[in-house]
């Protein structure tokens, strides 16, 4: 089964230019795991947030540019990172989940990375989430999101 890492959050991370902690932070994450040549999937809860975090990524530096596109768009076998509210054609390493509820292909994937954030109504799915993979046999670790510096 997957490793699932579950990043949790607090109200000392805030919210970048109108994005939520936690998009902020998967979107660094993801172009962290995009240096290390890697292959990623974000999966998020509908097509208004998968363009929200195509466009977050749009705004990184020249120094922490992230090759990326939405589902259906791009090279034909796809960028590195990829972003979708759709189950995923390909394969790739690592699979980041925005969405409220745990894929139901997430064992495809060797590493998860999922969030809680400090938003009490948003961290009680959160903890669903973490019963549904702990309940289908994924291995779970959980650690504090810090900001990046």
């Amino acid at each position: 089964m997957s490793a699932v890492h579950f990043y949790l959050f607090d109200e000392t991370y805030e919210q970048v230019e109108n994005v939520p902690a936690h998009i902020d932070f998967a979107c660094r994450l993801a172009a962290h795991c995009y240096r290390q040549n890697q292959k990623i999937f974000i999966y998020t809860g509908d097509q208004t947030q998968a363009n929200q975090v195509d466009e977050y990524l749009w705004q990184f530096d020249a120094q922490s540019f992230v090759a990326h596109n939405l589902q259906g768009e791009g090279p034909k076998f796809g960028s590195p990172v990829e972003i979708g509210c759709e189950v995923p054609k390909g394969s790739r390493q690592i699979l980041i989940n925005l969405s409220p509820s745990m894929p139901d292909f997430a064992k495809r994937y060797p590493q998860v990375f999922d969030f809680v954030p400090h938003q009490e109504e948003l961290k009680q799915v959160a903890r669903e989430r973490y019963k549904q993979y702990k309940q289908s046999g994924h291995q779970l670790t959980t650690e504090p999101a810090y900001p990046a510096q």
